[in-house]
């Protein structure tokens, strides 16, 4: 199962990437290790480390290949928090916690938790359904109760504000999402990021995000002796022919014979 499906799930080992974040994930390690990394700061969760993802952030998770990873993740979607804070009639004060993976304070009730959920759970990891929501309740309520001001983050159902459109641009180029969704997170309208944008940049948005991961292609490749195919992937390129062909373009060699340049200096 991936980071967005609506239910807890164990998962193999491999490259994890998660472009955008649509609702809260409560995310557990059983086995290995998770590093995420949100165009600002990267943080790395091993075996038994636990943390709660935010909605409405741009992040990238990476597992070990070498030795696996098994994960427990909860989605907590809009409509199921506002019904809890409903049937509880809770309030959602202030939280101030700025970071995308959200560190929970150290409790016993957690690993508990998480090990209550053998025997409701199939082969594939997925819960059953005659129990599904009682156990997003009980998650809910033990991080509650463990860390109230978590309330303030799950309990803020606030579309993105607007925000500094190049500082943000700026931080997240990296990310391979569309612009209606960079409109999304940066607190606009389609058309006003685009009017924003060209007002700040003086190009299209699309355009400057080719130039801008292209500029820093060729220095890893130059600078840092990287190979295109470690860093295509992380510079928001969905594949290695076309980052191949975009820098072609663009500097009027392949990343291949840039590499071959460099070592016949």
């Amino acid at each position: 199962m991936t980071i967005n499906d609506a239910q807890p799930c164990l998962s193999g080992p491999g490259l994890l990437l998660e472009q955008f974040i649509p609702d809260h994930v409560f995310l557990y390690v059983t086995q290995g290790a998770i590093t995420g990394y949100d165009g600002n700061k990267s943080y790395t969760l091993r075996q038994g480390d636990y943390c709660l993802a935010r909605k409405n952030r741009l992040a990238r998770y990476y597992s070990e290949k070498e030795t696996g990873v098994e994960r427990i993740v909860f989605c907590f979607e809009e409509a199921f928090l506002r019904a809890f804070q409903e049937k509880y009639k809770l309030s959602a004060a202030g939280f101030n916690q700025p970071d995308t993976f959200v560190p929970i304070t150290t409790s016993e009730m957690i690993p508990a938790f998480i090990h209550s959920l053998k025997p409701y759970t199939d082969a594939s990891g997925k819960i059953n359904a005659a129990f599904e929501d009682v156990k997003y309740e009980e998650l809910l309520i033990i991080l509650l109760q463990i860390q109230p001001e978590l309330g303030g983050l799950l309990f803020d159902y606030a579309s993105p504000e607007k925000i500094n459109l190049e500082e943000f641009m700026n931080r997240n180029y990296k990310f391979n999402v569309s612009i209606e969704r960079f409109a999304y997170l940066t607190g606009r309208s389609l058309s006003a990021f685009k009017r924003d944008f060209k007002t700040i940049f003086h190009e299209s948005p699309n355009h400057w995000l080719i130039q801008r991961r292209l500029k820093e292609a060729y220095i890893l490749l130059e600078k840092e002796n990287k190979k295109a195919s470690e860093i295509y992937l992380d510079l928001g390129f969905e594949d290695l022919s076309h980052f191949s062909f975009a820098f072609k373009k663009q500097f009027g060699l392949r990343p291949t014979e840039l590499a071959d340049k460099r070592k016949g200096k």
